[in-house]
């Protein structure tokens, strides 16, 4: 599974997008996938955990409304889970991870779902062992695997 953006909805292989965290971002997704006419796209909710402004997601108190509007107005997607990005000096790590769980569980218990039908990506190459000790299914490792990001190439928009 891998994080892109939604104007990759056009990979005509892609299994998920994690990031689904509004309805615009939702029914923008639905259209597109309905326009390939391919099967249901996966998607993941993603929550903001942390609290940060610098950081997309939906507040963890919306969180459910945001599912049951992709379950029942988005037959094009596939609500597959939650997703989160911790702080990055990992303060609050715990705290992040304990409140997506939570999430799930709200989540799961108000649409009859089990839990173990819904992911958790939580994780990223700093605290990808905790994230698994505290229940993530899916990492994202990409500093571990390709190294840490150059910023300094990044152009100024």
């Amino acid at each position: 599974m891998i994080f892109l953006s939604v104007h990759s909805a056009a990979v005509p292989n892609l299994a998920m997008v994690e990031g689904v965290d509004n309805e615009k971002i939702a029914n923008h997704l639905d259209r597109a996938v309905s326009s390939l006419g391919r099967n249901p796209l996966k998607v993941l909710v993603q929550v903001n955990t942390s609290g940060e402004v610098s950081k997309s997601g939906v507040e963890p108190a919306n969180c459910l409304e945001l599912v049951k509007y992709v379950k029942s107005r988005c037959p094009n997607l596939e609500f597959s889970g939650l997703m989160t990005i911790g702080m990055p000096d990992y303060t609050s790590t715990p705290a992040n991870f304990k409140a997506l769980s939570n999430c799930r569980t709200e989540v799961c218990k108000a649409l009859g779902i089990k839990e173990e039908h819904c992911e958790l990506s939580m994780g990223m190459s700093g605290d990808f062992e905790q994230a698994i000790e505290m229940g993530s299914t899916n990492v994202r490792i990409g500093s571990t695997i390709f190294g840490p990001r150059d910023y300094s190439k990044k152009r100024a928009n």
